[in-house]
């Protein structure tokens, strides 16, 4: 009897054991496949919900925040910004004081960074004594000039981390640069003080008048907000202007919102950790600010970086369908993909119908958007396109030569020599004839090629797709994002 009770009990033990290793094998089966649907699957899925869109926005943002590397454009960002602390401290009150307004200024940057008033403190007198000296003898031009160069070299720096970001290929023009930064550096301080000045009006004269007692509450939720309002107004601001391309602004309301929460509660981790870093001061002494200032810095410029992914992500989302690394890309297959765009351009030539934009042909021909724009680059590099103004100031691809004469071999002859050549010392002279020989064979490559136009290759078009891109009708349709400011570019 007690053998039965036993063989009873074992068996049901090792029943529970094996329900308990069935319920944790299901449970990482299913993570497994939540991981893969996340990082891979969510591509694949044709369902156009909620779901999957924010899922592919996160999946493309974190990817081209690890493919770009933006924790060394962090740190970058980081060292200019101390070296470029008190230029913009100084004409920040310089122009504040030219209002007379100097007080308010400093006000509302303590009010804004507040995890960094020793900073702001010391920073301050070191502009009081820049200022002195910016006032008389030779400092007055040579401090101006080392002024205006190191705002401009930190706001052109941004623009290129920007840039990068948005797979931008061409900054601003030296004339732009120094005229729009300095429009940035003027209006910053104006706003910075009129922001201050409406708080105090709402405070002092709203709050303090009997007759509006009743918006007190209001008032009170509007000052505690304004911060975070600021603060969504300079990031959404930063991610709309900042690019040298076209950005849709709800896109960067939308991250510019999400940056603001996250800086502020940045902020309210170092206001409140303050007192647990202690440690600090018995190490670096009075220096004990320095580490945690640029610790933050970092973070935040991390903050914006990430902000400016996520635009990006939210603006071509529906651009990235596609899995894969295009920076590795195989050199056969991108010369495929280059000779089915050429083809696409040049019959919608012959056709008679108006260029597409880059976002159209990737939306059209399903070509992921940073290959045509790369592509695109290479065409016009090697003379085979030009880009042509299109009403709304977009810019279109047109081919820039006969295109009844451009065969498959003349198009990659031409894209083969884009780039330099013949710049390594002696290596003509050393392999002058290996060199002849190689010469012979591309040409007999290319010459099996002579016959083949690139008019006559015909490319099969989705044609609901063609007419939601004439219309802009369709709601997933990239927007314009990747043209280049000008319709005429150049590299060289």
């Amino acid at each position: 009897m007690k053998s039965n009770q036993q063989d009873s009990a074992g068996s049901s033990s090792k029943d529970n054991k094996k329900e308990k290793e069935s319920f944790f094998t299901r449970l990482i089966n299913r993570i497994q496949y939540l991981v893969n649907y996340f990082w891979t699957g969510v591509w694949k899925d044709p369902n156009d919900t909620t779901k999957v869109r924010v899922l592919k926005v996160i999946n493309l943002s974190i990817r081209s925040f690890l493919d770009r590397d933006l924790q060394s454009r962090s740190m970058s960002l980081t060292y200019s910004t101390v070296l470029a602390i008190v230029p913009v401290f100084a004409l920040l009150f310089a122009i504040g004081r030219g209002f007379g307004l100097q007080d308010l200024l400093e006000q509302q940057l303590y009010q804004s960074f507040p995890a960094q008033k020793q900073i702001i403190s010391l920073s301050l007198r070191f502009v009081d004594s820049y200022l002195k000296e910016a006032s008389q003898g030779l400092f007055v031009g040579i401090g101006i000039l080392f002024l205006l160069w190191t705002l401009i070299s930190l706001l052109s720096y941004i623009e290129s981390a920007f840039n990068m970001i948005w797979d931008v290929k061409h900054d601003r023009t030296l004339y732009q640069k120094v005229t729009d930064y300095i429009a940035i550096c003027l209006m910053v301080p104006i706003l910075m003080i009129c922001s201050s000045g409406v708080s105090i009006f709402m405070s002092a004269t709203v709050q303090d008048n009997i007759h509006f007692a009743f918006l007190t509450p209001l008032i009170n939720i509007v000052l505690e907000a304004s911060p975070l309002v600021l603060a969504w107004l300079a990031f959404s601001l930063s991610f709309f202007l900042i690019p040298n391309t076209k950005v849709n602004f709800k896109y960067a309301a939308v991250a510019g919102a999400i940056c603001a929460i996250v800086f502020q509660i940045l902020q309210m981790l170092f206001v409140n950790g303050q007192i647990y870093v202690s440690k600090y001061n018995a190490i670096y002494g009075s220096f004990a600010f320095l580490p945690l200032l640029l610790i933050w810095l970092q973070l935040s410029w991390l903050i914006l970086l990430f902000g400016c992914v996520l635009t990006y992500s939210l603006q071509n989302v529906y651009a990235f369908n596609f899995l894969g690394d295009v920076s590795k890309m195989s050199d056969t297959y991108k010369r495929k993909v280059t000779i089915i765009l050429t083809a696409a351009i040049v019959g919608r030539f012959r056709a008679g119908k108006t260029p597409m934009t880059r976002s159209k042909l990737s939306f059209c021909y399903d070509v992921p958007i940073r290959v045509v724009s790369r592509i695109c680059e290479q065409l016009y590099k090697a003379g085979l396109i030009n880009y042509v103004m299109l009403p709304e100031d977009k810019v279109g691809i047109a081919p820039a030569i006969e295109t009844g004469n451009l065969t498959v071999a003349e198009l990659l002859r031409r894209l083969d020599n884009v780039g330099p050549s013949n710049f390594i010392p002696r290596f003509s002279i050393i392999y002058g004839n290996i060199l002849t020989k190689i010469d012979e064979w591309l040409q007999q490559t290319y010459k099996s090629l002579d016959s083949i136009l690139v008019a006559d290759i015909n490319i099969p078009v989705d044609t609901e797709k063609e007419q939601a891109s004439e219309s802009d009708s369709q709601p997933f349709l990239a927007p314009d994002v990747d043209e280049p400011s000008s319709p005429v570019v150049n590299d060289e």
